[in-house]
């Protein structure tokens, strides 16, 4: 049992698990739980598991809880060679299958959720349920890893303090929970991924949309949208239009990292989604 501080400094505790898939190594955060429903936690990209640690203590008490550091990221491998979306999607079975976790609930933000809906597409019968935080179907956008492969250059790395890449990515509860995720070495705080496996990891985002992948999904779905979203609402129209049964909601005075902002509001939501399952 490992226990820590999370990014507002509130006492956290949970297993670690270390598994195998052709090689590449897949950190955990198990959180245990009374419930017999998994939960399958996925954050987004550059993003690290600990991003959830305040929702899952909360689903703990009910729910067996389980998040993952996506290869790439966080105390997983760094350097996998294979960043397909392919491969996202068949570490979270291997994580499900090794884990012995009977129909979880996929939880997923922006690329995370992503690979959640991926995840549920290709598999049907392994999800009992699916929750996309900020996450859609997305559309061709050539420019995206150039963009990001910026944005993540104008890091000063290293950070002297964690304090101070807080406060460099955005300060307040989102700032915080990025700067979790990074490690401290040679007298400095680093980013606990590689910059050019995460540009790497948008290609295929960048090159086509995954319509058919959302018209394959069959089981309960809620899509959770920030105030301030990065899913057009034209394409949050269009998922509900193709898929009528999907649940939808916006939760107000929030970003893209609404999980890090208010992740109590998070809770409740997917809470009364959860009980409508039972």
């Amino acid at each position: 049992m490992i226990k820590a501080t999370d990014s507002l400094g509130a006492d956290v505790a949970w297993s670690e698990h270390v598994l195998v898939r052709d090689g590449v190594r897949l950190a955990c955060r198990d959180w245990g739980g009374p419930g017999q429903q998994p939960i399958v936690l996925l954050h987004g990209l550059a993003g690290h598991a600990g991003e959830w640690d305040m929702l899952a203590r909360s689903l703990s008490s009910r729910y067996r809880v389980v998040a993952v550091d996506q290869r790439g990221h966080g105390a997983s491998e760094r350097h996998p060679q294979d960043v397909s979306r392919a491969a996202y999607v068949a570490d979270v079975t291997a994580v499900v299958d090794q884990l012995a976790l009977q129909r979880p609930v996929l939880v997923g933000q922006s690329l995370g959720g992503h690979t959640a809906m991926l995840t549920a597409a290709a598999r049907p019968g392994l999800v009992r349920a699916l929750v996309l935080v900020e996450a859609g179907c997305g559309g061709p956008n050539p420019n995206v890893p150039a963009d990001i492969g910026s944005w993540l250059d104008s890091w000063p790395t290293p950070f002297p303090s964690r304090e101070a890449a807080a406060a460099f990515l955005g300060g307040g509860p989102v700032g915080a929970g990025w700067a979790a995720g990074l490690e401290e070495r040679d007298g400095g705080w680093w980013p606990r991924f590689d910059r050019d496996v995460m540009v790497r990891s948008l290609a295929e985002n960048a090159q086509r949309s995954f319509w058919h992948e959302w018209t394959q999904v069959v089981c309960p779905t809620l899509v959770v949208l920030a105030q301030s979203s990065f899913v057009p609402a034209q394409e949050a129209d269009e998922m509900l239009r193709q898929r009528p049964a999907t649940m939808a909601m916006s939760i107000p005075g929030t970003g893209h990292d609404l999980h890090l902002e208010q992740p109590e509001a998070l809770h409740t939501v997917l809470s009364d989604f959860l009980d409508g399952l039972a």
